[in-house]
């Protein structure tokens, strides 16, 4: 059978998850349209979004904000959603393929209520939503060494969590934007339950630094129970994805060198 070419639309295309969806796409051969703002669209105000969008098939949306503060991040995920639910059926748009994040439901704090909200808006558009709620990514432990190391030392919330690989992450939301699904939401996860704090120490001792990492509770941070209690856990029907988080190190990481 001839494979389907198809055109779609990344937002948020120069990002972690963004960059990889991009590469996944056209290595499969398929027209990729990266939407950013160094490119002139900006799904926050609607800049350049609906021209952007003529003739597009698919848009994914892998858009990250920069701000943590819940009425801000809120707002930011939420209009974007209905900017996208505005413009794209105008513009022929078939689906909306949505990456999102596992447990947030009971979050009314921070990034996880923000994407809730993200969630919330797009399914009140007229649009067809297919979302893909992920485990933090290998590459989360990355981030928390950049965030939260002070001096020779980093302080990781408590957090249960299933590491996954963006790039697997990325494969499954390319599947997603390119073939019918039945399911409205999805969740993929890594193989293993993994503690946070002491995956990303694995981590520093691969780099060299910091010379220790230190599990925090933070009791300024309303998700802190949530999180230390298991709520960002895949449930029983999510999909289980290498690699593992030992194996994403040999390939990052390699223990000589």
């Amino acid at each position: 059978m001839e494979e389907v070419v198809m055109r779609v639309a990344v937002l948020g295309a120069s990002g972690r998850i963004g960059r990889e969806v991009v590469d996944v796409l056209k290595n499969q051969g398929h027209e990729v349209a990266e939407l950013t703002r160094a490119a002139g669209v900006d799904a926050y105000t609607g800049a350049g979004l609906e021209p952007a969008l003529d003739g597009v098939d698919v848009v994914v949306d892998a858009t990250n904000a920069s701000t943590t503060e819940t009425a801000a991040v809120q707002d930011f995920f939420r209009t974007i959603a209905r900017n996208v639910q505005r413009a794209a059926p105008a513009a022929g748009v078939q689906r909306i393929v949505l990456v999102s994040i596992i447990g947030i439901d009971a979050f009314t704090a921070g990034h996880y209520a923000g994407k809730l909200a993200h969630e919330r808006a797009y399914r009140e558009g007229p649009l067809p939503v297919r979302i893909l709620r992920a485990a933090q990514f290998h590459e989360f432990t990355e981030m928390m060494l950049d965030w939260t190391t002070r001096g020779d030392s980093a302080y990781v919330p408590a957090t249960r969590t299933q590491l996954v690989a963006a790039r697997t992450v990325a494969e499954e939301l390319a599947k997603l934007a390119t073939a019918d699904s039945a399911l409205e939401m999805t969740e993929i996860a890594g193989p293993e339950e993994l503690n946070l704090a002491a995956a990303t120490a694995r981590l520093a001792a691969r780099r060299g630094a910091p010379a220790r990492v230190q599990e925090i509770t933070d009791g300024e941070d309303p998700n802190r129970d949530l999180q230390a209690a298991g709520a960002l856990l895949p449930g029983p029907g999510a999909l289980i994805a290498g690699p593992t988080f030992e194996q994403w190190l040999d390939q990052h990481y390699p223990a000589n060198g």
